[in-house]
């Protein structure tokens, strides 16, 4: 399947070259301002498998800068605003009731300011290894030995770093003669210094809509504190981790899965009025151990970092392990989620710890089944209530840091089917429950 090719113009008479994939919702990709062109990314296997998965349940919209492969060359305003502008020429070209946008590295400032400024135009924000700020994209040590190569012999350059990028063979070949093509030496030193200077971080406290934040483990450009730094500084933003092996944007499949899992998490949502069995469900609470303690001892800043980035990987593992997070429970430094499966909720949990051990933090978790009643808040949310909705609360209180209880009702479930063992705990009393709940430590 061959993307199309069209032209909007920008607000200065610029003509941006765009390509159309698929059919949906629009995802709009902002990539990296670099002398890579969307013929150049299409020349990588692994690049172009991603844009089709992408394509396949939405529209994906990818455009050329100005000043590279098919838009309009030789431009002298290369201002932020002047590509904002381009942008949003891209926005109203693909129009809808809301897109999504994908910046990733140097166009993660434009991505950010068009947002800013178009709040009702954008859905859901995803940024990949993509800072507020261009003096934040740092060189390699590779490219400090290559950049005199620049204006000396600009073939070469090209050539040698994209070997090293995308791989020594002839895929590597075919896209360094693709980005060959797709600007000069002259206009990519003028879009490096001019990116350099763009710094949106004024913007990040107005862009409220949900913000996908991620990270490729090792990057050599964007470092893990830029981003992390970053997702703490939007109202509504989370951070992930993902493993890729090429700089090439997007190239694996872990992070076209955790993409779609963003983007798609509205749909998951109706999951709690019409995909669980009639009443009942698995809940799973789970509690920081000691935040209290953690809050005084790291400070508030630190801590609510370190919780924000566990939530967000929380969430990310209820979502893998088939669950769904109750998005309207205001529940502090906890996580509710339910499953249809208590050897789902099992696995998750143990998943979940690891995560927390990761972090530098512990857990309390707690998994109990029964009937719950389903309704929606005000702002649409889905949301759970209920007597074992406290319960599993409960018996996550009465865990110890790091330990996961079970109800009898759940170890029942999954005595045989969730490859654990269950260490008898007796009956407890458990606050504000009438009668004493038989609890279960998983092992």
């Amino acid at each position: 399947m061959e993307p199309q090719i069209r032209y909007v113009t920008s607000a200065d008479g610029t003509r941006i070259a765009v390509s159309v994939l698929g059919e949906g919702r629009p995802l709009v990709h902002v990539q990296h301002i670099w002398f890579a062109s969307m013929d150049s990314y299409w020349e990588s296997p692994p690049v172009r498998n991603s844009f089709e998965r992408l394509s396949q349940r939405r529209t994906l919209v990818r455009f050329d800068h100005r000043g590279i492969g098919l838009s309009d060359r030789n431009v002298s305003d290369l201002s932020l605003e002047a590509r904002v502008s381009d942008l949003a020429a891209v926005v109203d070209f693909v129009g809808g009731d809301g897109v999504d946008v994908f910046a990733s590295v140097t166009g993660g400032p434009v991505a950010l300011a068009y947002t800013a400024s178009n709040r009702q135009k954008v859905r859901r924000l995803i940024l990949a290894s993509a800072p507020a700020r261009g003096v934040d994209v740092r060189r390699t040590a590779r490219l400090r030995i290559l950049w005199p190569l620049v204006q000396v012999d600009w073939e070469m350059f090209v050539r040698v770093q994209t070997l090293a990028d995308v791989g020594w063979d002839e895929i590597g070949l075919r896209v360094g003669r693709s980005r060959l093509d797709s600007m000069t030496a002259e206009d990519f030193l003028s879009a490096t210094r001019a990116s350099t200077d763009y710094d949106v971080t004024a913007l990040l406290p107005s862009i409220t809509c949900p913000v996908l934040v991620m990270n490729q483990r090792g990057h050599p450009v964007v470092s893990l504190d830029i981003t992390r730094a970053l997702a703490a500084s939007l109202p509504n933003a989370r951070f992930v981790q993902y493993e890729q092996d090429q700089i090439l944007m997007p190239g694996s499949d872990e992070m076209v899965r955790l993409m779609e899992q963003f983007l798609d998490e509205d749909r998951g949502a109706t999951r709690i009025e019409s995909g669980f069995p009639s009443g009942t469900a698995i809940i799973l609470f789970a509690d920081i151990a000691d935040s209290t303690a953690l809050t005084e001892r790291l400070g508030d800043d630190a801590f609510r970092a370190k919780s924000r980035d566990l939530d967000s990987a929380l969430r990310t593992i209820i979502r893998e392990h088939a669950g769904t997070t109750i998005e309207g429970k205001t529940l502090g430094d906890g996580v509710l989620a339910v499953f249809q499966s208590a050897r789902q909720a099992i696995t998750c949990a143990a998943t979940c710890h690891a995560a927390a051990t990761d972090a530098g933090l512990a857990l309390h978790v707690g998994i109990h089944a029964g009937d719950v009643i389903r309704e929606s808040d005000p702002d649409g949310r889905g949301n759970v209530y209920g007597g074992a909705v406290n319960i599993a609360a409960r018996v996550a209180s009465a865990s110890a840091a790091g330990e996961t209880l079970v109800s009898q009702t759940v170890r029942d479930l999954a005595r045989t089917s969730a490859g654990v063992s269950f260490e008898d705990r007796g009956e407890q009393a458990l606050k504000g429950i009438d009668d004493p709940v038989r609890l279960f430590a998983v092992r």
